[in-house]
């Protein structure tokens, strides 16, 4: 069965190739995709909105997510699995939340933080080798998730709230949430929140961010625009983006995640 990971390890340690050991060490059989593991450290939200863009392109299987700032507190490791038979392991700190909302919910959930299936000693800074890892490696091997740990009901996962866009003074005012490596900004409006706004593909855009004012273009591509032009466009996952045509759109409007970005039809 496939497994994927996702985590905000990075590649410059031995965190990841360990998970990788752990897995194949526990069930040889299983195909592993990374996902990413450069979420920003500690960046739980980031991590979830990642998971929930990306899992629908991915074969149903067993999704380890890492992004742990309270690794070696009380919070809870967990396993759940999703509507459309997905099984999901990772810290109960919202990560695993927008993921599960998009696949339909959960049917059931455990709290694996004492599993049978995980490693001893457990480290108590490295739960993605001890815990998640060889749980989710157990599950993708054909063991039962009501075995893997005590019942959890779904009702008291934690989830992530991402703030909503709203109309104001004749435009929309979103937020800034993810950035990509190549400065592209993705904001929390769908194709839908932009019903009355004003904009239309192939207009201009002004943005305001903090006290700032840019003139955009709404476009269908980067190329749509010259090089050094900005553009509004909507991304691979079909929310609304900023990008500058071969520059960086987060470091020239001093966009990071939760920052204000006023859309008026221009």
């Amino acid at each position: 069965m496939i497994v994927t990971l996702l985590t905000d390890y990075g590649r410059d340690d031995d965190f990841v190739g360990v998970c990788h050991g752990v897995i194949r060490s526990i069930d040889p059989d299983a195909q592993i995709v990374d996902i990413t593991h450069g979420i920003r450290r500690y960046a739980v939200r980031e991590g979830a909105i990642v998971l929930r863009n990306t899992l629908p392109y991915m074969p149903v299987g067993v999704h380890v997510a890492v992004v742990d700032p309270q690794v070696g507190t009380e919070r809870r490791a967990v396993a759940l699995r999703t509507a459309d038979g997905r099984i999901l392991v990772g810290p109960d700190n919202g990560l695993l939340s927008l993921a599960w909302q998009r696949c339909g919910g959960v049917e059931m959930a455990v709290d694996v933080t004492r599993s049978p299936h995980r490693l001893e000693p457990v480290s108590a800074t490295f739960h993605g080798r001890d815990i998640f890892a060889p749980v989710g490696a157990r599950l993708a091997a054909g063991a039962e998730l009501a075995d893997a740990g005590d019942p959890l009901e779904p009702e008291a996962l934690a989830a992530v709230d991402l703030p909503a866009p709203r109309h104001e003074d004749g435009g929309i005012v979103a937020h800034a949430l993810v950035m990509d490596r190549f400065g592209n900004a993705g904001l929390n409006v769908d194709h839908d929140d932009l019903a009355g706004s004003g904009i239309t593909l192939g207009g201009g855009v002004e943005l305001e961010v903090g006290g700032e004012r840019y003139l955009a273009t709404y476009a269908q591509t980067f190329a749509d625009v010259k090089p050094g032009e900005l553009l509004v466009y909507q991304d691979a996952y079909r929310t609304l983006a900023v990008a500058i045509n071969r520059g960086d759109a987060a470091a020239t409007l001093a966009l990071r995640p939760d920052v204000e970005v006023r859309l008026r039809p221009k």
